[in-house]
């Protein structure tokens, strides 16, 4: 199945019913008075995050969306049928814009968050709300609210802990098969990844991170060489960029650190914050180098590169070094999970002892209010029921 990122939709919520004004007519009731009923809500659209899926393509040929009218008020005082409600299936990560404006709607971000897009309009009201004591034959009625519409941007960014970066051909899909099940295609041509490819990396029973392969970076991919930007907004969530670096490549006039220099350029241009994301080092296809000249090839490179907050000597195809890589990336991410965990649970208390502090700045005006209350209405008393001078009755 072709893997689809974005998507525009059109998104038409229901009106609502229109009140109606009629009167009872029966046999034995002679002036029955109004009876005309209020008009049902209109249905409104809501978005959903699902897990089981996994691209837009749901969205990219069926464009327009629309939630059911409300049924007309009927007379008796029958009130009309609310129009039914529709859920749209995302998948996690999808983030969700308004087109005209850019304003956020919604970002679904965990499985089964429900937001609402487009509300239904409100029922007309009948004629029964118009009665009273000087005019009890009303004729009027209102119509139903127009529902919300709205022309919406959807973008998938893919949830991950770690995004792989490097040129075509870098050894990014045989590293995510080496330390991962899924299996993406690899071949000796540039270009084999054309979409997005996620594998869950599990280091112990109950210790797994999420890596995501994204199609490689060329030099020019800003101006729109090769596949361009358009695949690293699905980096934007990951905590930690491994970049890979192929030291042997095919191409002997092929400079690895102009290569990955042009590759770290790429993403600032595209985004200072994913720019600014820990990344790390992975100097890869070792097992293409002579062992005598892995260190001096290292070391060449390394000095060229420049400082480097970690960097890892491995081989992909033959897992040589993978190990203790995916090990670091795992303490890592664990560490970063409980720095993340520890911030929210600060925020948390913050804000519980905000309201708390709100409360009692309440009470206590509530309590001061009561005491000013109580001491006014203590002067407003005649001075022998003020307490002190009243006398005792004879």
């Amino acid at each position: 199945m072709k893997f689809f990122d974005e998507a525009r939709i059109d998104v038409i919520a229901g009106d609502g019913g229109n009140g109606v004004a009629t009167f009872r007519r029966e046999k034995f009731i002679p002036k029955g008075g109004p009876s005309g009923g209020d008009g049902g809500r209109g249905g409104s659209v809501y978005g959903m995050a699902d897990r089981n899926l996994n691209t837009l393509i749901d969205y990219r040929y069926t464009r327009t969306f629309r939630a059911q009218r409300g049924e007309n008020g009927g007379s008796k005082e029958c009130y009309g049928r609310g129009g039914e409600d529709i859920v749209l299936r995302f998948p996690v990560g999808t983030v969700i814009t308004d087109h005209e404006t850019g304003a956020l709607i919604a970002d679904l971000d965990e499985d089964g968050k429900k937001v609402l897009i487009a509300r239904g309009g409100r029922g007309g009201l009948g004629n029964i709300h118009f009665k009273s004591s000087t005019n009890r034959a009303p004729r009027q009625k209102t119509m139903g609210q127009e529902g919300e519409r709205f022309t919406l941007h959807l973008e998938l960014k893919v949830l991950a802990d770690v995004g792989l970066l490097g040129m075509p051909n870098a050894g990014k899909s045989t590293f995510i098969r080496s330390v991962s099940a899924a299996k993406p295609k690899v071949a000796d041509y540039p270009f084999t990844t054309l979409a997005p490819n996620l594998g869950v990396v599990r280091t112990a029973e109950n210790r797994s991170f999420v890596i995501a392969d994204i199609p490689g970076l060329i030099e020019g991919a800003a101006e729109g060489a090769g596949l361009g930007h358009q695949f690293l907004r699905h980096l934007q969530r990951t905590h930690v960029l491994l970049h890979l670096v192929d030291l042997a490549p095919f191409d002997p006039e092929a400079d690895p650190v102009r290569d990955a220099k042009a590759i770290v350029e790429e993403l600032r241009k595209y985004d200072e914050a994913l720019y600014g994301k820990p990344r790390w080092l992975a100097l890869n296809k070792l097992d293409l180098i002579p062992e005598e000249e892995r260190a001096a090839r290292i070391a060449a490179f390394l000095d060229a590169y420049g400082p480097v907050e970690r960097h890892f000597e491995i081989s992909a195809l033959k897992g040589e070094g993978t190990r203790e890589l995916i090990f670091a990336i795992q303490d890592f991410l664990d560490a970063e999970r409980a720095r993340i965990e520890a911030e929210r649970a600060g925020r948390q208390a913050a804000e519980a002892a905000r309201l708390a502090a709100a409360e009692a700045a309440r009470a206590a005006a509530d309590r001061a209010y009561e005491e000013e209350s109580l001491a006014a209405d203590a002067d407003d008393l005649p001075e022998d029921e003020a307490g002190e001078d009243s006398q005792p009755e004879r």
